[in-house]
C-alpha cells in the first residue's frame, strides 16, 4: 500500500527508529489512507489526532516487539512515554 514507509526494525534499520522516523512513517501512512497530502484547516485535527494516535501505536508496537538475531543493545529501553498532545 504504501512503499514509502520504510521498516523501522532492525535488521532493516540498524539502530533504534526515532521518534522522527516513527511520526514520518505515520504522517504518510494517514496521508495515503485519507487521500490528502495536507488536510484542510476544518480536516488539520483530526488529521493530526490521527498522525499522533498512529505514532504511539507505532512506538508501543517496536517496543513489544522481540527481534531474534538482533545486533546487541537495539531497542533495550523502552521508549520515554510522550506527554499527550494539545
Amino acid at each position: 500500500m504504501c512503499r514509502s514507509i520504510k521498516t523501522l526494525r532492525p535488521p532493516a534499520l540498524p539502530e533504534e527508529a526515532t521518534e522522527d522516523d516513527i511520526r514520518a512513517a505515520a504522517l504518510q501512512y494517514v496521508r495515503k489512507v485519507s487521500g490528502f497530502r495536507a488536510p484542510a484547516a476544518h480536516n488539520r485535527e483530526v488529521f493530526e489526532r490521527a498522525v499522533e494516535e498512529i505514532a504511539e501505536a507505532t512506538a508501543r508496537l517496536l517496543d513489544g516487539l522481540e527481534v531474534r538475531g538482533a545486533h546487541p543493545g537495539v531497542r533495550t529501553q523502552p521508549r520515554e512515554p510522550q506527554p499527550d498532545a494539545v
